[in-house]
């Protein structure tokens, strides 16, 4: 068997004839690093004189010319195309994490598209979180106001689509778009958010916590959208009719409603104070509002002018008492705290401190906890004028 030095490798050729089964190429590592395996593409390796046993070189577009031996002049295979920007492949071929994300503009856009595959119309918001596209009427108000009868943009929430068409031309019209709004109240899902705040104070899950226990009614897992500041959305299906008002504050403090022509910052949506993002384990799906919570959001709001029945106060300080001493572990100072504010709120602030002291007592709380949390809710709290009895 000869032996030959071609290109830097060693190679054998059977003396007697037979072609060598060998490949005389290894298998070049590389192929597996191609962006798209389904481009046959082969490596670029510089070519060197060929062997002495003029074996043909069996890379394409590698044939020696017949005429003079030399190699014809081949063109530089093409660069396959960079992946796109939700896609990395790594070594084995597989979809690994992106190095880098996506441009915000483009990520609301592909986040609204999702969205809107799953029955949510949606819009193009800012990074205030306002409507991206400027009212075609500014300057000039309509009478009644236009809700997109016009045919143009521009309409806010009303302006929502599902219709990939028309929401790739809304955000084409709005490049400085960051994020998207889900419109609520619309079809299919006639979608309730019930938006749970935790600024100046308010602690909002805390509160839902108690009108669920004071109303007796559950809070089933639902989609949950983690806000920048700390807070939450929670999605709910609600019926077709009525409409479901809009309201801040109206339920309690740091609960706020997305009704009928309101919206919701979708997930993936970039702000000022940060991105929205699903919660972990969040379902794929809103659950039912429960209808204890939809009867309290169709209530008409209190009026000012009208006298509280002379037993409320009793059952809300009873409510209150409650929510302290039912506390589980990990939220026994926040619940006291929270019913502590409203206490003060009430005008029963004095009288109740004993008994919220007693209750958060029984939860496993010091005395001087308890002492030290009342005395921050009437710090935080104005309060009202007391109750006479």
């Amino acid at each position: 068997m000869a032996t030959h030095r071609s290109h830097g490798r060693h190679t054998e050729t059977p003396t007697d004839g037979r072609p060598d089964p060998r490949p005389d190429h290894p298998p070049d590592l590389r192929a597996d690093l191609q962006p798209d395996a389904s481009l046959d593409v082969p490596p670029d390796v510089p070519a060197g004189p060929p062997s002495s046993d003029a074996r043909p070189d069996p890379r394409p577009g590698r044939q020696p010319d017949a005429a003079t031996g030399s190699r014809p002049h081949t063109a530089t295979p093409a660069t396959p195309a960079t992946p796109r920007a939700t896609e990395h492949p790594d070594a084995q071929g597989t979809t690994a994490i992106p190095t880098e994300p996506p441009e915000p503009h483009a990520a609301a856009l592909a986040e609204a598209l999702l969205a809107a595959g799953r029955g949510y119309p949606v819009i193009p918001l800012t990074r205030n979180k306002l409507p991206a596209i400027r009212s075609p009427h500014r300057g000039r108000p309509e009478s009644p106001p236009c809700r997109g009868q016009c045919g143009r943009l521009g309409h806010g929430v009303h302006d929502a689509s599902t219709d990939p068409l028309t929401i790739r031309r809304m955000f084409a019209t709005a490049p400085w778009a960051t994020g998207y709004g889900i419109a609520c109240g619309r079809p299919p899902h006639h979608l309730i958010g019930i938006d749970l705040d935790t600024k100046n104070g308010a602690d909002g899950l805390t509160a839902l916590r108690f009108l669920a226990e004071e109303h007796d009614f559950p809070i089933p897992p639902t989609v949950t959208v983690l806000t920048p500041s700390g807070g939450r959305h929670l999605w709910f299906t609600g019926p077709p009719s009525p409409p479901i008002p809009n309201s801040a504050g109206r339920l309690a403090p740091g609960i706020d409603i997305r009704g009928t022509a309101g919206y919701l910052v979708g997930p993936g949506s970039v702000t000022t104070h940060g991105r929205y993002a699903h919660a972990p384990h969040t379902p794929r799906h809103p659950a039912p509002l429960p209808s204890a919570l939809l009867d309290l959001l169709l209530a008409p709001p209190p009026s000012a002018h009208r006298e509280p029945p002379p037993d409320v106060a009793p059952q809300h300080a009873a409510a209150l008492i409650r929510f302290v001493r039912t506390a589980p572990d990990g939220q026994r100072n926040a619940r006291l705290f929270w019913a502590a504010c409203r206490a003060h709120e009430a005008g029963l602030g004095q009288e109740l401190a004993a008994r919220l002291t007693q209750a958060a007592r029984d939860t496993g709380l010091s005395t001087h906890e308890a002492h030290a949390t009342i005395a921050s809710a009437a710090r935080a709290t104005p309060s009202s004028t007391p109750h006479n009895h």
